[in-house]
């Protein structure tokens, strides 16, 4: 088991933890729970060895493995997806060739009676033992069957992991971990970059893993699904809580409503002492007595109330500036990458105080339509005009990858500020709970919920009337619903939170077939005209198939398009000129870091425009990423 003893971590006037201990038996499933920088991640990492407490220290047995995925992870380059995969069976391969080793030498000797050759068979015997435990007779199959379940297809395997964005390259570590199933599997936030086919597949697999599973999850309903036990860290304390997160919640308000019973009970008694006390002193004759009563009141133990975490954002969207009453209108916009469709002659007009929800499946054309609407993609064809005085707001599924790492909290706030609000930055980053030395920390070493309130910070110091947030809870605090229902512009969410939609919108917009289908109501009036229980039960909804019809009354699938030679060189051409698009841009990028690395850079009067660049190009570089992505995609439709 891992045991954590008084784990102390305080950085400048803010504790983070304070001297908390706690156990992981070795067939745990345990949710680590709490609010954004409440200290989970920094706790997990602690586990882990990553990371040593200020005071304290973790025990686990010597001979135990532990894995540990986390948001910074970085994969070599030029290997295959397979083969990278396949490093996960490096202790596999080393007791293959010891193995063979061993054979060899059994054939040639004879001194069988001896004592090493004794040993040479209990080391024989305990390296087969462990190559089989380790699944050595079928690691290759059981690499292909875990990429598969975590969203790859069959010509991903030879593809090489430099082709895959950040978040499929996650997906190729966490299958190297599950495959090597340690004693201690460490995820932190691992359904951020999955789909829900891949999310489903994963909660079984953890169900029936062998090992122990500390799971950081914005996802509710996955932790629910896997854990069951939940420890939360709140205040420098954690509360351990033998139950998955949907009991965790009403146990914790349990044991915070005896906690003050028993409280207000003992003050009762203690208020009656020190009366009985106070009467006591003023007769000579009971001095002693009162004497006596106060010693065994000191020595009383207090119930302390446990504080709750109240600390959050004040976070207030500005006044939206007027736009005209039609704020956006699509008219046949279509989207194709390639030959792919994606979205096809869809029709969409948005009101001044329209409130809208983009639900469906993964890959339906949500997170598209959003970045056309903003200009971050071109449409096909057809048009989408914007109305008068439209000023758009944009949080993206990955805004805080924009932020430059090697600066701190405070100049990445001054460099994205107007010159109006640089005097206010200071104050605006405390509302958004960056306070004190915080401020400057540098974002490389900032928590993944950190990160989202300061780009969240960034984008808030422009007025818009527009605000388009796509997956704006993979963390989970991130803004504040409260402030959303005060913003009195018109707003788009992206998002399959339930939780988070119910009363936000008032309409709800389905992406199914390559079409828009228009809902009037919130995400749950949308449920149940669908009649529908859940989000996930939209995000597995098949799409409609309009092929043809076989006897058994099944879709049939259409023939195979054999492709042309001049279709095949158009294809390749289209993937050779994104990849070289996507070179280009990342010297260009390097370029414009080294010079905003530079200490006076932001004293300079060119510092406003170069950081301006540098985000323009940011965004140019994910949108080619992406074309570069639909093109193999499209050839491998083909193959």
């Amino acid at each position: 088991m891992i045991n954590a003893n008084n784990i102390f971590v305080k950085y400048g006037d803010r504790l983070l933890l304070d001297y908390v201990s706690f156990v992981i038996a070795e067939r745990d499933k345990v949710g680590l729970v709490g609010r954004n920088g409440a200290g989970k991640s920094t706790l997990l990492k602690i586990i882990a060895g990553h990371m040593s407490p200020h005071d304290g220290k973790v025990v686990r047995p010597s001979h135990s493995t532990l894995g540990f995925l986390h948001q910074e992870m970085t994969l070599p380059k030029g290997k295959t997806v397979i083969n990278e995969t396949l490093t996960a069976f490096d202790e596999v391969r080393q007791l293959e060739k010891r193995i063979a080793e061993m054979n060899e030498e059994m054939a040639t000797r004879t001194d069988y009676e001896s004592d090493s050759y004794t040993q040479l068979l209990e080391e024989f015997s305990e390296a087969n033992e462990r190559f089989q435990l380790l699944g050595g007779q079928t690691m290759e199959a059981d690499a292909e069957r875990v990429l598969t379940g975590l969203g790859f297809k069959p010509s991903d395997m030879e593809r090489l992991t430099d082709e895959f964005s950040g978040g499929w390259q996650m997906r190729i570590e966490l299958a190297k971990m599950l495959l090597q199933r340690p004693d201690y599997l460490l995820l932190d936030e691992p359904t951020n970059h999955l789909d829900i086919e891949s999310i489903i597949w994963l909660e079984r697999f953890l169900r029936d893993y062998q090992g122990a599973v500390i799971v950081i999850s914005h996802d509710k309903e996955f932790l629910n699904n896997v854990t069951t036990r939940t420890v939360e860290v709140e205040l420098g304390k954690v509360f351990d809580y033998k139950a998955p997160y949907k009991d965790f919640v009403a146990l914790r308000e349990e044991r915070r409503e005896k906690q003050r019973q028993a409280y207000e009970n003992q003050q009762r008694v203690i208020a009656e002492k020190e009366r009985t006390i106070n009467r006591f002193m003023a007769k000579a004759n009971k001095t002693k007595m009162a004497q006596s009563m106060q010693k065994q009141l000191d020595k009383m133990e207090r119930i302390e109330v446990d504080d709750a975490d109240t600390a959050a954002m004040h976070l207030r969207f500005p006044p939206a500036p007027r736009s005209g009453q039609v704020v956006m209108e699509a008219k046949d916009l279509t989207k194709k990458y390639g030959e792919l469709l994606v979205l096809n002659k869809v029709d969409l007009k948005l009101d001044r105080g329209d409130r809208v929800a983009f639900v469906g499946q993964n890959g339906q054309g949500k997170t598209t339509l959003a970045k056309i609407i903003v200009n971050n993609l071109t449409l096909t064809e057809g048009e989408l005009q914007l109305g008068h005085n439209v000023q758009i707001g944009y949080y993206a599924q990955n805004q805080s990858d924009s932020l430059h790492a090697k600066l701190t909290v405070l100049e990445t706030m001054e460099a994205a500020a107007p010159a109006e609000l640089r005097t206010q930055v200071r104050n605006i980053l405390g509302a958004f709970m960056f306070s004190g030395e915080d401020v400057e920390k540098k974002v490389s070493v900032l928590s993944g919920g950190e990160r989202a309130r300061l780009a969240l910070a960034c984008l808030l110091l422009h007025p818009f009337n527009l605000l388009v947030l796509d997956e704006p809870t993979n963390h989970l605090d991130i803004i504040s619903k409260e402030a959303l229902q005060d913003y009195d512009g018109t707003l788009i969410v992206v998002s399959h939170d339930r939780e988070f939609l119910a009363g936000l919108t008032n309409r709800t917009i389905e992406f199914r077939d390559r079409k828009l289908h228009d809902h009037i109501g919130d995400v749950n009036a949308f449920l149940k005209k669908r009649e529908l229980d859940n989000m996930r039960a939209v995000e597995m909804t098949p799409s409609t198939n309009k092929n043809t019809k076989t006897s058994n009354g099944k879709a049939e699938a259409p023939p195979k398009k054999e492709l042309s030679y001049e279709e095949r060189k158009r294809m390749q051409r289209a993937i050779n000129k994104a990849e070289k698009r996507v070179g280009k841009l990342e010297e260009e990028i390097e370029a414009l870091e080294t010079r905003m690395a530079d200490p006076e850079f932001y004293q300079s009067e060119e510092a406003a425009e170069v950081t301006k660049q540098h985000a323009q190009k940011q965004q140019e570089l994910e949108e080619a990423i992406e074309e570069w992505e639909m093109a193999q995609l499209e050839l491998m439709e083909y193959e």
